[in-house]
């Protein structure tokens, strides 16, 4: 029997035990085929190791995504991890090129993927607050999230979980400005939320360069009179 005179059921099944690239290398060989790669009940979950694979037209976002994760561990997070006002200019190149993909990834996740039921971002240090709430208000069935060294995300996440009326459990691990009062705030909101926080509130959180002028000043003024 050939592949193609099988049902559309069977070759779902068949598709799910191959990774992206071989769906998509096999969506390219007939339309039939094709067919199947497109269909959304195919990507009910989508893993990345690195933020290069987002770019990549190797899966199909669809309201049957279930759980989606992203988690990116090079040695260019450290990078992206740097104040923005520390940063070098070598460094501001190396995240130009990637600084806004998981971004515009989560838009679209916003607009296509209602159903979403578990989140998981590590080592995305460009995402923000701005990202996250509104996949928080896209996706009312979402029971996980999970956020790990995420260094610009900050309590205006956590009340956006707070609100959430279906998240059974929140982590935000090494995130370095949430707040000891931000996840407080979580606990008596929602108190039936599992909360993990390993390390975020015992950070030193960002600081603006003006917030530093007074500690500057001081320190001029003791090696000038010393």
């Amino acid at each position: 029997m050939h592949l193609t005179q099988l049902n559309h059921e069977c070759l779902l099944h068949l598709f799910s035990f191959l990774d992206k690239d071989s769906r998509k290398c096999l969506s390219l060989t007939c339309r039939r085929l094709r067919q199947v790669f497109l269909d959304p009940k195919l990507w009910t979950l989508l893993c990345f190791s690195s933020l290069r694979q987002l770019r990549r037209d190797n899966f199909v976002l669809g309201p049957s995504l279930r759980c989606l994760n992203i988690s990116w561990h090079s040695s260019r997070v450290q990078v992206c991890n740097i104040e923005d006002w520390l940063k070098s200019s070598f460094q501001r190149d190396i995240c130009r090129s990637h600084e806004s993909l998981v971004s515009t990834f989560l838009s679209h996740v916003c607009c296509t993927c209602p159903n979403l039921l578990s989140l998981t971002l590590s080592g995305c240090g460009h995402v923000t607050d701005q990202d996250l709430v509104p996949v928080l208000q896209s996706c009312r069935k979402l029971r996980l999230l999970h956020l790990e060294n995420c260094s610009r995300v900050t309590d205006g996440s956590l009340e956006g979980a707070a609100r959430h009326v279906s998240l059974q459990r929140v982590t935000v691990d090494f995130c370095r400005n949430v707040t000891q009062a931000g996840l407080q705030a979580v606990r008596e909101r929602r108190p039936e939320i599992q909360l993990s926080a390993v390390r975020s509130a015992e950070m030193i959180p960002d600081r603006k360069p003006e917030a530093l002028a007074p500690i500057r000043s001081a320190l001029q003024k003791v090696l000038l009179f010393s």
